[in-house]
């Protein structure tokens, strides 16, 4: 294939749209970094099209922003609750009426096909309106006194300056999860986009403007991880730090942050078992796993990436898997035939066609896929086709690593104990799906799982309104998402009152 047809609505919308160059977002206004160094993107299905450019920020321009978001806390954290969600439904409102521009923008700078962009935004404005409902019910407790005469309560207050560190994967519903919070409970924010699809925050910043938020109460520093997350880490006045990404960058953050006793959100990788012991439709099955597996090219920390199925059950869920794999259309974001786009860059493509040629060495046998794609328009992104491995053991590295690619591993056991046994045999534990039609099984599965998240008979995905987050090496803190957002974004008062 060397020629893409394309819609002309996206196409049109980008060859329109003039490369400006941002600055930071900071007390409201757009400001140059203070090192005057700037760097450019450029779209992930064609990287010859620049995009915009932005700012090579410094620890100078952290320092700012945070000390902009310290002066706002100490007028945004006594605006009331149903205040502050006034403000969050219409940014919600805001995400809708905009939701062609900014799907156009994120599918260009992070590469998923545009259908999966628009239910990336329709999902961060579900979490914005239920998130912003909990602004109005942030209860404390009234206890009984153990003393006559006296009132026992509990109070909810906002710790103060956040610091939001997002990946490149999902660059409007992530932020929109740690922002939207903070902003509901009362606290400020300064956040970092990953500087690779930095071009959706920047949108971001103006719609929480247009939607009311307060000068100040919500900043963008664009930069490294080196000088912009660093600082951030490490600034006296952040008092927690939300963060999603790799394992071994949580682990360090959480590290400096345990140093000063600041507060931390850590969503981290994840290696998710699809655990098959029985099943009335395979066909079923497959769909359910291909597209938790394949959804943003597997570039999600919650994708299906090992299956475990009992021997018996093998060769015919191989072969419905190979027949969804075989459906799946690689094409750039704007292809509307694509059902899977490009990788988002070409250093993230390396990695991954380095675990391939792992996965062959170990003696695993690619049954199919994995190859990079050249010709044509292909060769102006970082395309490949979803890759299947079966012949997998438990100590090969393709069943034990994140690779965060369009890879899938199929491991063979020989009971449903050996099966929950290897489910649990990573340092991981974010999601886990099972499959089955015994109740028993199902609910042993829910128990035994070392999971933060257990999806039965469905793929891994999430819901709006649930708690977000792992276990072991997958996460530490509070989940994000629903009511446990709370347990972060404030700290508990005891108030004692004598009458």
């Amino acid at each position: 294939m060397t020629t893409i047809t394309s819609t002309n609505s996206m196409l049109n919308w980008l060859e329109k749209a003039n490369a400006k160059t941002y600055g930071n977002f900071i007390n409201g206004e757009w400001t140059p970094s203070k090192g005057g160094k700037v760097f450019s993107i450029f779209n992930s299905s064609n990287q010859q099209q620049l995009l915009a450019s932005f700012q090579a920020s410094t620890v100078s321009d952290v320092d700012i922003a945070v000390n902009a978001a310290n002066e706002a806390f100490k007028t945004w954290s006594k605006v009331p609750g149903p205040d502050r969600a006034s403000i969050l439904f219409k940014f919600a409102d805001l995400l809708e009426k905009h939701i062609d521009e900014l799907a156009f923008m994120l599918s260009a700078e992070q590469g998923k096909v545009l259908a999966e962009s628009k239910g990336e935004v329709i999902r961060a404005a579900k979490e914005t309106r239920f998130t912003a409902g909990e602004a109005s019910r942030g209860a404390g407790q009234t206890l009984p006194g153990e003393r006559p005469n006296v009132w026992n309560s509990t109070i909810r207050k906002p710790i103060g300056v956040i610091a939001a560190i997002a990946p490149w994967n999902f660059p409007v519903v992530t932020p929109v999860r740690k922002i939207v919070p903070a902003l509901a409970n009362g606290c400020t924010v300064v956040y970092k986009p990953s500087s690779v699809t930095p071009w959706t925050s920047a949108r971001l910043m103006e719609l929480l403007s247009e939607a009311g938020v307060p000068s100040g109460v919500v900043n963008l520093v664009v930069g490294s991880g080196s000088q912009v997350g660093n600082a951030l880490v490490n600034h006296p006045l952040v008092k927690g730090i939300s963060f999603t990404g790799s394992t071994k960058m949580g682990l360090e953050i959480n590290k400096q942050a345990a140093a000063r006793l600041a507060k931390t959100q850590l969503e981290l990788g994840g290696k998710n078992p699809a655990v098959v012991l029985d099943y009335d439709d395979v066909e079923y099955v497959a769909k359910q796993i291909s597209s938790a597996a394949f959804a943003c090219s597997g570039q999600r920390c919650t994708a299906i990436s090992r299956v475990i199925v009992l021997r018996e059950k093998q060769e015919e869920l191989i072969g419905a898997l190979l027949a969804e794999l075989q459906k799946i259309k690689v094409g750039p974001s704007w292809d509307e035939g694509a059902t899977m786009g490009p990788l988002v860059n070409q250093s993230q493509l390396d990695a991954v066609q380095k675990y391939i040629e792992i996965g062959k060495t170990e003696g695993a046998t690619l049954l199919y896929g994995g190859e990079v794609l050249t010709n044509g328009d292909f060769g102006k992104g970082a395309y490949m086709n979803p890759a299947i491995f079966t012949d997998v053991t438990p100590n090969m590295r393709i069943a034990k690593e994140e690779i965060f690619g369009p890879v899938l591993s199929v491991l063979a056991v020989d009971s449903i104990e050996e099966a929950f046994e290897l489910a649990n045999d990573v340092e991981y534990g974010l999601a886990a799906a099972v499959f089955t039609k015994d109740l028993r099984a199902a609910y042993q599965f829910a128990d035994q799982v070392e999971s933060g998240m257990v999806h039965i008979n469905h793929g891994t995905a999430s819901a709006a309104h649930l708690p977000f987050g792992g276990t072991k090496n997958s996460g530490f803190g509070a989940f994000s998402i629903g009511s446990t957002n709370v347990d972060f974004f404030t700290e508990v008062k005891a108030v004692y009152f004598q009458y």
